[in-house]
């Protein structure tokens, strides 16, 4: 779908005020660990951007210096289907791929952050949200914590209206789909928002969700 003139000046203006707000926007400063594969970038509902795949690359490299055996990072950037529909939002998908240790996943599918009609907001969000897992992920290989064993620990961020069905916030700041289904002991009707549990989180077929959720109290939280 192509995008008219106002929407390619939009994007451009977003993406030149978040390259002013960093604190070391250089990408010269950055010591870089080239991966393996390069670099994919795929767009959906948009022509490809060389002012968002620049913003991308950059945000690539930045993330780098944090672990230097990254060896693939593939972004699908989601753009909505009409940028004149209010609300309407972008939407970032991250994989980054390590040895020795499960994939990096970051879907921002459902995330519904109002933020995230700005373009350079949504890569940002995303690529925050891949440092915090690559950081605990090279925490657990050098052994500083114990990998997650079973079950991880969230909480309640939302139900769907009208459906048996919600989303969990996980200690990362991603979310998680659950469905009724999913809860243990019948306790779907006693959930709320806040409410601590924990689950076994899953790739399904429109991102990560939840096999498996069980209440628990907080002064079971460790």
């Amino acid at each position: 779908m192509a995008r008219g003139a106002g929407d390619v000046i939009t994007i451009t203006v977003e993406i030149e005020a978040a390259r002013k707000a960093r604190p070391n926007a250089a990408p010269n400063e950055i010591k870089e660990h080239p991966m393996q594969t390069p670099l994919d970038i795929s767009f959906q509902n948009s022509e490809p951007s060389e002012e968002i795949r620049s913003e991308i690359e950059w945000h690539a490299k930045h993330l780098e210096k944090f672990h230097d055996r990254i060896t693939s990072c593939n972004v699908t950037v989601i753009a909505p289907r009409s940028r004149h529909q209010k609300g309407g939002l972008f939407k970032i998908d991250i994989r980054i791929a390590m040895p020795s240790h499960k994939d990096i996943i970051v879907t921002k599918t459902h995330d519904d952050a109002p933020e995230h009609e700005h373009v350079a907001v949504a890569i940002k969000d995303a690529f925050d949200a891949a440092q915090r897992q690559i950081e605990d992920a090279v925490r657990e290989m050098r052994g500083q914590i114990k990998p997650h064993e079973g079950e991880d620990h969230g909480h309640v961020a939302k139900f769907l209206a009208g459906e048996n069905c919600g989303f969990i916030e996980t200690a990362d700041g991603r979310e998680v789909f659950f469905h009724r289904n999913s809860v243990l002991d019948d306790a779907f009707d006693r959930l709320t928002v806040g409410s601590e549990v924990r689950f076994v989180e899953e790739m399904g077929e429109k991102g990560p969700q939840a096999s498996t959720v069980r209440l628990i109290g907080k002064h079971h939280l460790q």
